[in-house]
């Protein structure tokens, strides 16, 4: 691969073009655990538009200037007020926007076969920025880079003021506007009257928190593909104890492909399924990967191992916050299991594990949580303590192909730095779409070889870009 020098030619303030007519956002329980998390880095992969890369900066500016009225809060700034409580001021004092070149990087070299190149974290600006930075920087920034022979634009906004959902709605936001939308589809609800809001403190020391995770461990990062049929293979394996074969191969496929892909994390079409429901798409993925990298870790077999995922609660609790609620709503489900009988066992065993603490994540576990935090306020524990921890972060439900600028939608999406360590996974849509989804996956690099080397799951692996 070519050298991966990028050069910065530009970097300046994007303001609001209308002033916010919010005053302040309380930071709630599912905030402000964050504010020891990273900046979130996500961005899309494009092809070259059709006109100069100068007017698509121009463009990007006006659009996210536009798109900042509609999302006060990312233009504001965090202040901690007397008693300790923690608000975003809506003051309009704008994000950061960065114009980058990389006149020797092209399409091809970020998306070649192995692991992905460390050039790709170049694309995004606040690398290794805790959310509790946000009291004194911008909470978002919105990098651009030309490559040879297309474009990537990277964003990157404070974790205490967004989780993903909020993130990919504000994103897509962007694009729709400079697409030339002159009206956005569904707008941020803002509204702070919900089980999150509360007065409890959490007391930070000086200065503030330190990152909860070690940021120099050696790593190797690699997305592996799952087709749409390969998921729903595992699946079937998960639900009914075997592999398919000829006879049930196109019956068993049939019925299953009526499981949308907006069935995620136990959750079909905005609803909760029952306790008696099937294993999902996803639980099984997830199972498939708990297994294969437990393998790899060649931990003792009396060893815990624990995968532990982000749910979206906006659905869970009742009465429901509306889907385009603006912050956080998530909280985190740990499952555990000895590695000896998670790899002794089927796949439809360790599948059960993560089926039934998801579909058990109703209201009433969404409010004990909340009571639990405020009892005993702490940060959210990024990391693998134990080295034998998975988490699954973001989520293929997440519209992240539906970036589309003005000139297509992207060719992949990638990520940066933030957040990054043995053990953390987040979950894509495939570019295909129809159920396809891609796991990014960080590992250490001897796991990662072990991986690479598990037959059980490289059968499902169509792909690995």
């Amino acid at each position: 691969m070519p050298s991966s020098t990028t050069t910065l030619i530009s970097k300046c303030t994007i303001f609001p073009d209308q002033k916010s007519d919010i005053k302040t956002l309380k930071l709630s329980v599912s905030d402000i655990p964050m504010l020891s998390c990273q900046y979130i880095q996500k961005g899309v992969l494009l092809t070259s538009p059709h006109f100069s890369f100068d007017d698509l900066v121009i463009f990007l500016k006006q659009s996210l200037s536009a798109t900042l009225s509609h999302f006060p809060p990312l233009a504001g700034r965090l202040t901690t007020d007397p008693d300790g409580h923690v608000h975003i001021t809506c003051n309009d004092a704008g994000i950061d926007f960065l114009v980058v070149k990389s006149p020797k990087l092209s399409i091809h070299d970020i998306l070649s076969p192995g692991d992905i190149p460390d050039c790709v974290k170049e694309f995004f600006t606040f690398d290794k920025t805790l959310s509790y930075s946000g009291h004194f920087k911008p909470l978002a920034a919105v990098q651009v880079t030309e490559l040879v022979d297309g474009v990537f634009i990277g964003c990157t906004v404070n974790h205490a003021v967004t989780d993903g959902t909020s993130f990919w709605h504000f994103f897509n936001t962007f694009a729709e506007i400079t697409k030339g939308a002159s009206k956005i589809s569904k707008s941020p609800d803002f509204s702070r009257n919900t089980v999150f809001n509360s007065q409890a403190v959490l007391k930070f020391p000086p200065g503030g928190p330190t990152v909860t995770f070690a940021g120099d461990e050696p790593l190797r990062e690699r997305i592996f593909h799952f087709s749409r049929e390969a998921i729903l293979k595992l699946k079937y394996r998960a639900n009914h104890g075997c592999l398919l074969t000829k006879q049930t191969n196109s019956e068993a496929l049939g019925k299953l492909c009526n499981d949308s892909w907006n069935s995620v994390n136990g959750e079909t079409n905005g609803k909760v399924k029952n306790s008696n429901a099937e294993i999902s798409s996803f639980q099984s993925l997830c199972a498939q990967l708990w297994r294969s990298v437990t393998r790899a870790r060649k931990l003792e077999l009396t060893k815990t191992t624990t995968f532990r995922m982000a749910v979206n609660c906006r659905h869970r609790l009742d009465p429901k916050l509306e889907p385009y609620y603006f912050g956080n709503a998530i909280q985190s489900i740990p499952t555990f299991a000895p590695a000896s009988e998670l790899l002794a066992k089927d796949l439809s065993w360790g599948a059960a594990l993560l089926h039934k603490n998801v579909v058990a994540h109703d209201d009433d576990t969404v409010r004990r949580g909340v009571a639990n935090w405020e009892k005993q306020p702490r940060l959210f524990p990024l990391g693998n303590f134990d080295g034998a921890s998975i988490t699954m972060g973001s989520s293929p439900r997440f519209p992240m192909y539906n970036n589309d600028f003005g000139w297509g939608g992207p060719l992949a999406v990638r990520s940066g730095r933030a957040n990054k360590f043995d053990g953390k996974i987040s979950a894509f849509p495939g570019r295909e779409g129809n159920g396809s989804v891609d796991l990014e996956v960080v590992l250490a690099p001897d796991t990662m070889t072990g991986l690479e080397n598990d037959a059980e799951i490289m059968q499902y692996v169509s792909e690995i870009v």
